[in-house]
């Protein structure tokens, strides 16, 4: 397949078809992705050298469940980087009662 023909195939796909791909894509690839987690306008916890963050769904019913999680360093110093001492660790977050901001590394 050309590379033309990829793009029109992807155009024709719908917005939320063109995410799952790009996201699977970017899975694929990886990211240095950060999780912060804020208390009000205070940030109280960060992740870094997060790969990705998954949406997890019930064993029998298949169903999304409101929650995501990942595994990633715990900052504990929040410095924004990886320092001795700091190990990575799974971590989880409600959709509903957290509030987070995850967005890859610009450095």
């Amino acid at each position: 397949m050309t590379m033309a023909g990829g793009l029109l195939l992807l155009g024709a796909c719908t917005q939320e078809r063109q995410n799952e791909i790009r996201r699977s894509i970017q899975n694929w690839t990886g990211t240095d992705g950060v999780l912060e987690v804020y208390a009000g306008d205070k940030l109280v916890r960060r992740f870094v050298k997060i790969d990705k963050l998954s949406t997890a769904y019930g064993t029998d019913d298949g169903a999304a469940r409101p929650y995501r999680y990942g595994y990633g360093v715990l900052d504990a110093n929040l410095d924004g980087k990886v320092s001795d001492g700091e190990k990575r660790v799974y971590f989880e977050f409600s959709d509903y009662s957290t509030a987070y901001v995850f967005y890859e590394n610009p450095s």
